[in-house]
């Protein structure tokens, strides 16, 4: 067993089950995370034992997101030095990093269920719209806030999301950054199903992965993989189209006072400079 900082893993009866741990408050999305997930996800894809994964997070909420103070330092040498060539390509190349973390979660050849509890916000979003199927219990919140942070969305949910609740849907919650409750997220098509509480969603997730995983493996892998095809090659073009304008087009005073202000614990005053 590999002794994951911001992560569980636990095997039964052919399903595995990935808990978010933190260490950020509400399993925010640090350095520990976007280092574990994508060596997990390939361990899990390799591991023969192992025919269908659920995704959740420990506690009352999956995730609050991408850990802004702990990232900080990924954003410090761009900002101070926005001129030059070497920290745009510096942060080209984490923005890519992150990106592949979260595409390693999407092409895991074994289906994925995300059960969501709480607060599922910013990055928390990207993670599962990589999952296959994405259940709620009836708290669950769900909210693409990063135009509220001064960031243009870039490790997945702007490439996903139209395939899963359409494009209106996405432009509404990417321009506004609105949080919406479980019942909307339903409606929307964000989640196949609500239940009641969060026990009632974990069992559910996995009587679905446990049905999943008593059928023929090397098929279920065939399906997502001739489903995946559909859109994988437009995915990967947007992916590097919005890492490439990230790293030109992000560094901003909005951005900086986003910062200052999650330090310092404030709203935000954005000038559009």
């Amino acid at each position: 067993m590999t002794d994951w900082q911001a992560f569980t893993v636990e095997t039964d009866d052919r399903v595995a089950r990935v808990t978010l741990t933190g260490p950020g408050k509400g399993n925010a999305m640090g350095p520990d995370f976007w280092r574990e997930l994508p060596e997990i996800f390939r361990g899990l894809d390799a591991d023969p034992e192992v025919r269908a994964v659920v995704l959740t997070g420990s506690g009352k909420h999956f995730s609050y997101g991408l850990d802004l103070p702990a990232m900080s330092g990924t954003f410090g040498p761009l900002m101070a030095d926005r001129a030059l060539a070497a920290p745009r390509t510096d942060f080209l190349g984490e923005i890519r990093r992150l990106q592949d973390a979260i595409t390693a979660v999407a092409e895991c050849r074994k289906p994925v269920i995300a059960a969501v509890s709480g607060w599922c916000i910013g990055g928390g979003l990207d993670l599962i719209s990589a999952a296959d199927i994405r259940y709620a219990s009836a708290e669950a919140k769900f909210s693409l806030r990063e135009a509220k942070v001064a960031i243009v969305a870039d490790v997945g949910s702007l490439q996903r999301l139209p395939g899963i609740i359409g494009e209106g849907h996405l432009r509404e919650l990417a321009y506004t950054a609105k949080d919406i409750d479980a019942a909307r997220a339903e409606k929307i098509g964000l989640v196949n199903d609500v239940h009641p509480d969060q026990d009632a969603l974990l069992e559910a997730a996995h009587a679905t992965a446990r049905e999943i995983a008593a059928n023929p493996p090397l098929v279920v892998q065939g399906v997502k993989d001739v489903l995946g095809q559909r859109n994988a090659a437009a995915v990967a073009e947007s992916l590097r189209y919005v890492s490439t304008w990230n790293a030109a087009f992000l560094p901003s005073e909005d951005l900086t006072e986003a910062i200052q202000a999650v330090f310092e614990k404030r709203t935000p005053d954005y000038k559009g400079r």
